[in-house]
């Protein structure tokens, strides 16, 4: 597997932090090397928030992806910020519904996603991070390619481990999210 380097970027309190660690859990259940760094402002909801996930067959020299080879972008800023350091090549999911701005380098794998109209269309209030991260999967890991570093089943396993109990009535939602992602 090619070393797989994502930074998910948006808002606090758009659950970038939490798709993160969905997509580091799947990777460490199936066995590979894997970081995970949030990074956000102090303001925290509102504020910005990115994570950085690093998932390998080989040791991980640095947690902090610096030249992502995905990108998963949540607000206009972040887009900004992050989008001339994604790698030649790199695949970019991008929230469409919130970002109405087209990326101009024709370098990378572009997917727009509506992901905020569709949680709120299908009962998935709160839930657009978690589309993303379906979409996330479907590109990279069901996708022939150098990245597939997870199963749907080791995905739902991680999704298990990551909501906590107090919060377990929110599985079957977060199930629907990433097959609607899965779909987008």
């Amino acid at each position: 597997m090619k070393d797989l380097n994502i930074l998910f970027a948006g808002f606090g309190g758009q659950g970038v932090l939490f798709a993160g660690k969905v997509a580091a859990y799947a990777g460490l259940i199936e066995n590979k090397e894997i970081s995970w760094l949030p990074s956000y402002g102090p303001e925290m909801r509102g504020g910005t928030a990115n994570c950085s996930v690093c998932i390998s067959d080989n040791p991980i020299g640095s947690p902090l992806v610096t030249n992502p080879n995905v990108l998963v972008v949540m607000n206009l800023p972040s887009l900004d910020k992050f989008i001339d350091t994604v790698e030649p090549g790199g695949t970019v999911i991008i929230d469409s519904a919130l970002i109405h701005k087209k990326v101009e380098r024709t370098d990378l794998n572009v997917h727009y996603v509506p992901s905020s109209s569709l949680a709120e269309e299908n009962g998935l209030k709160g839930l657009s991070n978690m589309i993303l991260v379906g979409k996330l999967f479907h590109e990279v890991c069901a996708a022939p390619g150098d990245y597939q570093f997870s199963t749907p089943e080791t995905l739902d396993q991680a999704l298990q481990k990551c909501i906590p109990p107090r919060k377990a009535g929110m599985l079957d939602f977060n199930r629907k999210a990433i097959s609607l992602g899965a779909q987008a």
